[in-house]
């Protein structure tokens, strides 16, 4: 139980994570139903609820209960807006942390004939690996097929794998430089939350789309104007922004890597491909939404881009242990960037200046990766959470200390959950076609990534605050990430010239 985001808990900013399953054939409720009650029982660890808390207690009280206090699974009834009001819940209604369990199981059914299962995890209590995981039993339960998780990439040892010298580490810009902010669309004002152009609560939030009958993915966003996208609406100055996050779910191609010769090590991963493009899609954003000089001049920040990225070392099996298990990871750039960073954010990026971010981002995440874990969250998340001072007085010092490190909190968060390793066969239902994860998007950052591999292709999740964008610019940044993507894409050489 994460205890930093339980005292930090907003309503117009809710913890969810969103996992959104879509298979190309229908399920039966009732076997469902009892398949995931089932898979409930056998993680028992996703079976809590928060204990009544009163002002003078130490600390927050978790309980396992034998079984749930209210039923997960829903069936809403089928339509063509379903699926689209099933998102705006998932992105502005946590489960409650005071019944178990604190995750919601919605089951729609699509016009083509398939069905989408969708998610709702309160991030406090588990994160999206976990309740794949459950999930996984589930299916296992329901179609009879095996759970267990495929074997994981072969990961070879080769130069540079060892956590790199001091003097040959790229730098990360100057240590206790405040990190660069994502550029808020044209009307938003981000600062507090707040914006003058908002929609009312419940018009949340996403491009919808639909699965073409017989194809294993999902097209990418191309709705017409106003299809499936918030309204604009005129609030009053200082009007709160409506609870919730803006969505944009993409399917795109996984971009090429350089061969590597047997027992060799791949000079870059995906995941490090994935960083650079999340980069370029930030960097590349702020140059088109500079602020304008004295002369009429564009004045791009200075500030460094870093990129938070979750880790999880837990096995895959029946045995993995549910909760929050990920160790948050800060991937800073810095001088190297600042220097490239006009061929970078040209448009195409220029291909020798991403050849050259892809290496130095590829052994920053190699050191980060071989380095001693240490405290999750630093010192201060230890003493915050040590049971010294009634609870409700820590929560507000805990609130306090966050707004006050705001300022220092990474640009955005990159969570690469990789190829699924289940099978997530569903018998008669069928094996994905699709699946999306995303993780919650508070502000000061505003904007998080969350991707997958499913069937060969990257599922993009980009969610963004309503604080700080709008749908038509989440649409623009989706763009630009479907083209920073790209252009990390290795190339072959042309008549007998260099390779990227």
């Amino acid at each position: 139980m994460d205890e930093i985001s339980r005292h930090c808990l907003d309503d117009s900013q809710p913890e969810t994570v969103h996992i959104e399953v879509h298979l190309p054939g229908r399920v039966d409720p009732a076997r469902l139903r009892t398949a995931f009650h089932r898979a409930l029982a056998r993680h028992p660890r996703i079976l809590m609820r928060q204990a009544p808390v009163r002002w003078w207690h130490r600390h927050y009280t978790w309980q396992l209960t034998a079984a749930p206090d209210v039923d997960p699974v829903d069936f809403p009834p089928p339509g063509p807006e379903a699926l689209a009001r099933a998102r705006r819940r998932a992105l502005g209604a946590c489960p409650p942390l005071d019944a178990s369990p604190p995750v919601r199981l919605e089951v729609i059914e699509e016009a083509g004939g398939g069905t989408v299962l969708l998610l709702t995890v309160h991030h406090t209590a588990l994160d999206g690996p976990a309740c794949l995981r459950v999930l996984a039993t589930a299916a296992a339960l329901y179609g009879g097929a095996d759970s267990a998780p495929g074997p994981s990439p072969v990961r070879v040892a080769g130069p540079g794998t060892e956590r790199p010298q001091a003097d040959d580490r790229p730098t990360a810009g100057r240590r206790f430089s405040r990190p660069a902010r994502i550029a808020a669309a044209s009307g938003r004002t981000p600062h507090g939350g707040r914006s003058e152009h908002n929609a009312p609560p419940g018009h949340g939030t996403l491009p919808e789309h639909d699965a073409r009958p017989g194809h294993g993915t999902l097209p990418e966003h191309n709705a017409p104007p106003g299809h499936g996208t918030r309204p604009e609406h005129n609030a009053p100055p200082g009007h709160r922004t409506p609870p919730g996050n803006g969505m944009l779910l993409t399917d795109l191609p996984i971009p090429a890597r350089p061969p590597r010769a047997p027992g060799q090590a791949a000079p870059y991963t995906v995941n490090d491909q994935l960083l650079v493009a999340t980069w370029l899609m930030i960097a590349r954003w702020n140059r088109l939404h500079a602020p304008t000089g004295p002369h009429g001049t564009l004045s791009p920040s200075t500030s460094p881009i870093t990129i938070t990225m979750p880790v999880d070392d837990r096995p895959r099996g029946v045995d993995m242990p549910i909760g929050n298990g990920t160790r948050l990871l800060t991937v800073g750039f810095g001088a190297e960037e600042r220097r490239d960073a006009g061929p970078l954010t040209a448009d195409p990026p220029d291909p020798d200046a991403v050849a050259r971010l892809l290496r130095r981002t590829a052994t920053r995440t190699r050191a980060l990766k071989a380095a001693p874990p240490g405290r999750q969250l630093g010192v201060p998340a230890t003493l915050l959470t040590a049971p010294v001072l009634p609870v409700m007085l820590r929560g507000a010092v805990t609130r306090a200390l966050r707004t006050a490190a705001a300022p220092w909190t990474s640009t955005t968060l990159l969570s690469n959950i990789g190829r699924i390793p289940y099978p997530l066969d569903f018998g008669d239902a069928g094996r994905p076609t699709a699946v999306w994860f995303s993780a919650p998007a508070r502000m000061p950052r505003g904007l998080t990534v969350t991707t997958a591999s499913v069937a060969g292709r990257i599922q993009v999740a980009l969610r963004w605050s309503p604080a700080l964008l709008d749908d038509a610019a989440g649409a623009r940044l989706g763009d630009l990430f479907r083209s920073s993507l790209a252009a990390t894409a290795w190339n072959p050489p042309r008549n007998g010239g260099a390779a990227r």
